[in-house]
C-alpha cells in the first residue's frame, strides 16, 4: 500500500485506524495496487516526452525528492512520526519502520518481499501543499506555511534522497490522513516553531552526510507523471549530468519552465500545422491559407488516441518524417515554379541538381557554391528533425490527456464536416482543408503519369514522317544555301512585350532590322511555344530540331539515344552539307553530338578564348561568333555549311553583361577583362525582380546586336539565318503566369527563301506582331521540311 507524502505528517503505521473509518483491508490494498499500476503506466507514457513537460508538472517537482534504487515503483515507506523529527542527532541510529501488517500491505501494493527497508528520516516530502494545474493536467501541492521537512528530507531535486528509498509515481493511491494525525501535525507545526527549524537544519546536515559520494541516487531521474527518462525503469545513476542540471534549473524556476514547456508545445503545433497547410506555389502564400482546419490533423489525433505506446511513437515518427519530406518537396515546387514554370518531378528532376550546383559555382564561385550547398543540407536535416520531434511531442500530449484529446477531436471533426457541408470560406479560401491529402494524391498521380509517359514516348519517338525520305527528296529548295540555326538564350516573348524590357528590346530589333534592310536582307518572324520555361535549354533545342515535344529529362534521354531525324541530320543526309556545332556553353563530353548529326563540334574548350567568364556564360556572344568565322566559316569548303550555334550571354543571372567592342579588337578575348570587372555582380541583382528585368533586357539587346552585326558583316547572298529563343526567362523576369512563347525569325537575302513561307502568316521584320500565329515548337521541323521541298516518307 502506498502513501503520498506531504507536509501533513501521517501517523505511525502501527496505530489503529479511527473508529469512524474502517481499517484498510486487503481489498482496498488490492485496489490501491491496481491504481498504482495504472498510474505507473501513465508515468511511463509521460516519460517519453521531453523534460520541459516534466518541468511544467508541479507533481513532478514534488515527487522529484525521491530517487529509485532498485525498489519497485509505486511503493512508499511509511512516514516517520512528526515528534521523532526533533530527536534526530548525527550519532543516533536509524529507527526501523513500523511493521504492523507491513508484509501484507507490501505484497498487496505490489512490492517485492526482499525490497530494502527505509531508514528513518529519509522519506521525501513536498515543499508545498497547494494543488496547481500543469500543462499536462497533473497537480502538485504547495503550502509555504507548513513546517520544514524532517531530517534527511530532500530539497526537491532528489539529490539528498538516501539510496534505497522507494519512489512514488506521483499518481499512486493516497491513503487519507485521519483527523487525529492532521491535528497532531498542526499542533507540532505551531508548538515547536523555532526548534523545528534548528532541528531541520541539523537533520539536513545529517541526511546529507549519510549520502555516499558515489551514491547513484544523486541526480536521480524523476519517474512521476510528466517526468522520467524513458520507460521509468532506469536506475537513477543512469541519468545524464545535463538532465540533472536541467532538472535543477526547472526546480529553481518552475514558472519559467512551465512557460517554456507550453511555448515548445505551441511551436510544435504551429510547425505541424504549417506543414499540413503549406502551399506549393508562391502566389498562394496568404494568411487565409493558414487559417484552415486540416482533416489530416483530425484523423491523426483520432488514431493516436487509440494506439498503444510503441505503435503510437512509431506512427508519430513516420508522420513527422513524412511531413518533413512533404515540406521539402513543396519548397522544391516553389523553386521550380519560379525558375522552370513547373513543379518538381520526383522521378526525373534529381539529375538537375548537378546543373544547379554548376550554375552556383559559375555565379558565386566555388566557396560560395559550397557554402550554399552546406546550408541547404543543414536546412533539410533541420526540417526533418524538427518535424519529427514536433509530431512525437504532440502525440505524447494526446496520450497523456486522452479525455481532453477525445473531446477536442470530436469537436474538430464536427466543425470540419459542418464547414464542408456549408462550403464555409474565409477570404475566398475554404475553411475545411484536405490540402495535404490532395497534394500527396497529385504527386502519386504525377509519378504514375511519368512512368506511363516514358513507355508511350518510346513508341512515339520511333514514328517519323521523314524517316525514310530519300536524300534526293530532302530540302531541295535550299540546296547550295549556307544555313545557320542560332539559339539565343532565354529570348522570350516577355522581352518584346513586357513594359519594363520591351522599350529597349523593341528599339534594338527595329534598329537591327534597318541594318538588315540596308545590307539587302529581309526577315519574317513568328511565335513558337517552347517545351521548357526558365531553364533546361536543351529541352528547347531538342524539341525544335527533332520535331518532338521534349518537355522532361526522360524524354530527352529517350530521343537522344535513338535515331529520330533532326534538322542538322536532314541537311547532312542530303550529302550536300557539312554540319558544324558552335556551343560555348558545353564544357564536358557531349554524346548528343551524334544524335544531332553534327560532324564537327566547337565547345568552350575549342574556341581559343582567353578572357574571363561572365557568370555562367563562358564567353561573350561577339567572341563566339568571331571565333566561328575565324575557325569555320571563313575557311574554304567543298560543301555549304549547316551550322548550329548556341549563344549564352543572355543566360541568367545577367550580371555582368559583356559590351560590344570594335571587331578588330576582339582578339583572344582578353579585352573583356576590364569589361567583366567593371560590370555588376550577380548578388547585386539576383534577388531583385526590377533589377533583373532591366539587366535581362540589356543582355537580349547585346545578343541580338552581336548576331545581326555578324550577319551583316559576314553574310552573303546564299546565307540563310534562322534564330530563335530557347525559352522564356524565369518567372521573376517574365512575370507570373507568362506564356512559354518565344520569337523565331528567318533571315535571307534571296527573296525566294521567304516566299516559300509566305502562307505561314508571319510578320515582316525581326519583331512578330501580337496576333502573329503561335505554333508549338515541335511543329516547326515538319513545316520547315515541307516548305522547302521535302517529301514525307514515314
Amino acid at each position: 500500500m502506498s502513501f503520498k507524502t506531504s507536509s501533513r505528517q501521517l501517523p505511525n503505521t502501527d496505530e489503529a485506524p479511527p473508529r469512524d473509518e474502517p481499517a484498510p483491508g486487503p481489498l482496498a490494498d488490492a485496489d490501491a495496487a491496481s491504481d498504482a499500476e495504472k498510474d505507473s503506466d501513465r508515468a511511463t507514457d509521460a516519460a517519453t516526452d521531453t523534460d520541459e513537460d516534466a518541468a511544467a508538472s508541479g507533481e513532478g517537482e514534488a515527487a522529484a525528492d525521491a530517487a529509485p534504487e532498485g525498489g519497485p515503483t509505486g511503493v512508499t515507506a511509511p512516514a516517520a512520526p512528526t515528534e521523532g523529527a526533533a530527536s534526530v542527532h548525527p550519532g543516533d541510529p536509524a529507527e526501523p519502520p513500523a511493521e504492523a501488517d507491513s508484509a501484507e500491505q507490501t505484497l498487496a501494493a505490489g512490492a517485492e518481499p526482499d525490497a530494502p527497508s527505509v531508514a528513518a528520516g529519509t522519506t521525501a516530502e513536498t515543499d508545498a501543499d497547494t494543488e496547481t494545474e500543469d500543462p499536462d493536467g497533473t497537480s502538485a501541492e504547495a503550502n509555504s506555511a507548513e513546517p520544514p521537512p524532517p531530517a534527511g528530507a530532500g530539497t526537491g531535486t532528489g539529490k539528498d534522497t538516501e539510496a534505497g528509498s522507494p519512489v512514488e509515481t506521483g499518481a499512486a493511491t493516497d491513503a487519507p490522513a485521519d483527523a487525529d494525525s492532521s491535528a497532531e501535525a498542526a499542533s507540532t507545526a505551531t508548538g515547536t516553531g523555532a526548534a523545528t527549524v534548528a532541528v531541520a537544519e541539523e537533520s539536513a546536515e545529517v541526511g546529507a552526510g549519510t549520502v555516499d559520494a558515489s551514491d547513484p541516487s544523486e541526480d536521480a531521474p524523476d519517474t512521476t507523471v510528466g517526468g522520467g527518462t524513458g520507460d521509468g525503469d532506469e536506475p537513477p545513476g543512469d541519468e545524464p549530468p545535463v538532465r540533472g542540471r536541467w532538472r535543477g534549473w526547472r526546480d529553481r524556476y518552475p514558472v519559467a519552465a512551465r512557460i517554456l514547456s507550453w511555448s515548445t508545445t505551441l511551436l510544435a503545433a504551429a510547425i505541424v500545422l504549417f506543414a499540413l497547410l503549406m502551399p506549393n506555389k508562391e502566389d498562394y502564400f496568404k494568411p487565409a491559407e493558414f487559417l484552415r482546419l486540416p482533416v489530416e490533423a483530425i484523423f491523426g489525433a483520432a488514431l493516436l488516441i487509440v494506439l498503444p505506446r510503441k505503435p503510437r511513437i512509431a506512427v508519430t515518427v513516420f508522420a513527422g518524417l513524412g511531413l518533413g519530406v512533404l515540406t521539402i518537396l513543396n519548397v522544391l515546387d516553389i523553386g521550380f515554379n519560379e525558375y522552370l514554370g513547373r513543379g518538381f518531378n520526383v522521378v526525373l528532376d534529381w539529375s538537375l541538381f548537378g546543373d544547379a550546383q554548376a550554375y552556383l559555382q559559375d555565379t558565386f564561385g566555388n566557396d560560395g557554391a559550397l557554402g550554399i550547398v552546406v546550408l541547404v543540407v543543414v536546412l533539410v536535416i533541420a526540417v526533418l528533425a524538427l518535424m519529427t520531434m514536433s509530431a512525437v511531442r504532440l502525440g505524447n500530449l494526446v496520450a497523456r490527456n486522452t479525455e481532453t484529446a477525445t473531446r477536442t477531436t470530436l469537436v474538430m471533426a464536427i466543425a470540419w464536416v459542418t464547414c464542408t457541408a456549408l462550403g464555409a470560406q474565409y477570404s475566398g479560401v475554404p475553411i475545411a482543408s484536405e490540402h495535404t491529402a490532395l497534394v500527396v494524391q497529385d504527386r502519386a498521380v504525377a509519378v504514375q503519369r511519368t512512368l506511363r509517359d516514358e513507355a508511350e514516348f518510346a513508341k512515339i519517338s520511333k514514328k517519323d514522317n521523314f524517316a525514310n525520305t530519300p536524300p534526293s527528296q530532302l530540302l531541295t529548295d535550299l540546296r547550295g544555301k549556307d544555313m545557320i540555326i542560332t539559339f539565343i538564350e532565354s529570348y522570350g516573348r516577355s522581352a518584346i512585350e513586357d513594359p519594363v524590357m520591351a522599350p529597349g528590346v523593341d528599339a534594338t530589333l527595329t534598329s537591327e532590322n534597318q541594318k538588315l534592310t540596308q545590307a539587302g536582307f529581309a526577315a519574317k518572324s513568328g511565335w513558337l511555344t517552347s517545351a521548357t520555361y526558365g531553364g533546361s535549354s536543351w529541352l528547347g533545342h531538342s524539341t525544335f530540331l527533332s520535331g518532338l515535344w521534349i518537355n522532361n529529362q526522360q524524354r530527352y534521354r529517350t530521343v537522344t539515344s535513338g535515331s529520330h531525324l533532326t534538322l542538322p541530320e536532314a541537311f547532312k543526309k542530303t550529302g550536300d552539307y557539312d554540319t558544324v556545332g558552335v556551343m560555348p556553353g558545353i564544357q564536358k563530353a557531349w554524346p548528343e553530338q551524334k544524335f544531332y548529326g553534327i560532324d564537327k563540334l566547337y565547345d568552350a574548350h575549342h574556341l581559343g578564348y582567353k578572357g574571363p567568364k561572365f557568370s555562367w556564360s563562358t564567353m561573350p556572344d561577339q567572341y563566339a561568333l568571331t571565333a566561328f568565322e575565324r575557325l569555320v566559316h571563313s575557311k574554304k569548303h567543298d560543301k555549304p555549311l549547316m551550322s548550329t550555334i548556341i549563344l549564352t550571354s543572355s543566360h541568367q543571372p545577367w550580371a555582368p553583361i559583356p559590351k560590344t567592342v570594335p571587331q578588330d579588337q576582339v582578339g583572344d578575348g582578353t579585352i573583356y577583362d576590364a569589361i567583366q570587372k567593371a560590370g555588376k555582380k550577380p548578388a547585386d541583382i539576383i534577388t531583385s525582380s526590377p533589377k533583373s528585368k532591366v539587366e535581362y533586357g540589356k543582355s537580349i539587346q547585346y545578343s541580338v546586336t552581336s548576331l545581326i552585326d555578324y550577319l551583316v558583316r559576314y553574310g552573303n547572298k546564299n546565307t540563310v539565318l534562322i534564330f530563335l529563343g530557347d525559352h522564356q526567362p524565369i518567372a521573376r523576369v517574365s512575370g507570373n503566369h507568362a506564356s512559354r512563347d518565344v520569337p523565331v525569325s528567318i533571315v535571307a537575302k534571296d527573296p525566294k527563301v521567304l516566299d516559300k513561307i509566305a502562307d505561314w502568316g508571319w510578320a515582316d521584320g525581326l519583331q512578330p506582331r501580337k496576333d502573329t500565329p503561335v505554333w508549338k515548337m515541335s511543329a516547326f521541323r515538319d513545316r520547315f521540311l515541307t516548305a522547302y521541298g521535302s517529301t514525307p516518307h514515314p
